[in-house]
């Protein structure tokens, strides 16, 4: 038989998917006036406001960022702490991964085959020759205009990149489906087509959707690690966890085909771990209403040879736990004696300054306190949603005065206690408690709306075996002894403790 031509991209356009009109060669702003300002300059004003309030936490070009989409009074700061790693660098082109939330059924990617995106900043112009390459020579990507009139998830990335890459031009992808099969394969097709390009791919994803705040911390501090630790299966496994238990959670993260394609790419190019640089949720903003919040992450995808100093490229081991000097530790912990110390005398503790920003990536961390030996108060938070050194501060104060197993610590005590500084790993969530390490491994149990925790270190300080510090996590929850062996949910994680010598020693703190 004849050996059947490839057609040309109008042509081929034509037939995968609904022609574009003339009128449909700029694609007009959706959601101008309502998820962000439709003044120009006031939408530059604020996302360079934005930008400038952002910290640079990574030394070296991102392949690859994961973004919110929210509403900017939401989430455009965690956004623009997203962008502003990118700033200053030079792409030739900036790639906008899409979710769709307007057309169902839809499970290839549509790629925009027109000239450009309108926001109030102007027209974002597209790669049209690429876009056409794309559609003639794959049959995983096509243009349907419906799956982009009314989609914002790539709009309000738009004036971010308008700001930062005023000179690159876009391709815009709606992508439909997050089957593996399918985001690896069209990961590998932009990579082969943009060969020898400088490339930014920008996922466009909120988190967690209406959970209680609580809730949502929870879950997105997972889904974000599994973005940070590059692990597409992983993910997807985490994004596919049960959903509503009670807790009105109704997604982890509504961009997940773009997050996979986006990791799937960077993977490819070089990446072998992410840096998480911000969450939030929208309960931080003052529009939010903490009993139903959306999550949002910053992520930052950069090449594993990153050589910088900064915490983005050294400050995390292989296992995710952080990886401190001495004297950083010792720094780590006098700036957890002075917050106490000025807390009781002014209350008041302004967090140090971080010129170096040595301690600005995020950890979850626990605080506590002895006092001649004896516990006086232990404090933490199991997320990674804020930077260290602000919350070793946080830690310190609420673990001196808002423990209320003890009474709020007074000043003339401060001399006489130890403090000690356990920096968490993620949780993982286990299906079996012979994956439990007594000794290597800390414990959450979560039952019912109950839930306690207990540091790695706390067995071994206590002489428990695995089923002992399972039945006194239950007693800490409020539960039966035995809760753990039915309807449980159990998560581990590990711990970097390091901690003052006991002045009762003779040596001074």
């Amino acid at each position: 038989s004849a050996v059947q031509q490839q057609p040309d991209a109008k042509i081929a356009a034509a037939l995968l998917s609904p022609a574009l009109d003339a009128a449909e060669s700029i694609r007009e702003p959706a959601v101008a006036g309502s998820f962000y300002p439709s003044d120009p300059g006031a939408l530059r004003q604020q996302v360079r406001t934005f930008l400038d309030q952002a910290p640079l936490l990574i030394h070296r070009a991102p392949v690859a960022l994961v973004a919110p989409h929210a509403g900017y009074v939401f989430s455009g700061q965690t956004a623009a702490d997203a962008f502003r790693q990118a700033e200053g660098r030079t792409y030739s082109l900036v790639v906008i991964l899409g979710t769709n939330h307007t057309v169902a059924g839809f499970d290839r990617a549509s790629v925009y085959l027109g000239d450009g995106y309108r926001t109030p900043l102007g027209v974002a112009p597209i790669d049209r020759e690429l876009a056409e390459s794309l559609i003639r020579d794959s049959k995983d990507f096509i243009f349907d205009a419906r799956l982009h009139r009314r989609e914002h998830s790539i709009e309000v990335q738009l004036p971010f990149v308008q700001v930062l890459f005023p000179d690159s031009p876009i391709l815009p992808i709606v992508v439909g489906s997050s089957r593996p099969d399918f985001c690896r394969r069209i990961a590998r097709e932009l990579i082969e087509k943009l060969a020898g390009r400088s490339v930014l791919f920008v996922a466009s994803s909120d988190l967690s959707h209406y959970p209680p705040e609580e809730v949502a911390r929870r879950v997105d501090s997972t889904i974000l690690q599994r973005i940070v630790e590059m692990d597409p299966a992983a993910f997807r496994t985490e994004a596919a966890r049960q959903l509503d238990r009670g807790q009105n959670l109704v997604t982890r993260a509504c961009g997940e085909a773009p997050i996979l394609v986006a990791m799937e790419a960077a993977r490819q190019l070089g990446v072998r771990r992410g840096t998480l640089i911000h969450y939030a949720n929208s309960a931080d903003s003052s529009a939010g209403d903490r009993s139903r919040v959306v999550g949002y992450g910053a992520v930052a995808l950069v090449p594993r040879d990153d050589g910088a100093s900064g915490p983005a490229s050294s400050r995390a081991s292989a296992s995710g736990s952080p990886d401190l000097s001495d004297t950083q530790k010792r720094f780590l912990l006098e700036t957890a004696r002075r917050a106490i110390r000025d807390y009781l005398a002014t209350e008041s503790a302004p967090v140090p300054d971080d010129p170096d920003h040595a301690f600005s990536f995020p950890s979850g961390l626990f605080v506590t306190l002895r006092k001649q030996g004896r516990l006086r108060g232990c404090i933490g938070h199991l997320e990674a949603d804020r930077p260290l050194l602000e919350g070793v501060v946080r830690t310190a104060i609420y673990a001196a005065v808002g423990d209320s197993r003890f009474q709020p610590v007074r000043a003339e005590e401060v001399p006489e206690l130890t403090i000690e500084i356990s920096l968490l790993t993620p949780m993982r969530a286990i299906d079996g408690i012979d994956r439990i390490r007594v000794g290597r491994d800390g414990v959450v149990l979560r039952k019912e709306g109950h839930s306690a925790t207990f540091l790695p270190q706390v067995a071994t300080e206590q002489h428990w075996d695995r089923t002992e510090l399972l039945d006194r996590l239950c007693r800490k929850a409020g539960l039966s002894e035995k809760c753990w062996q039915s309807g449980a949910s159990l998560e581990t994680f590990q711990a970097v403790v390091f901690g003052e010598p006991d002045p009762a020693d003779g040596t001074p703190p």
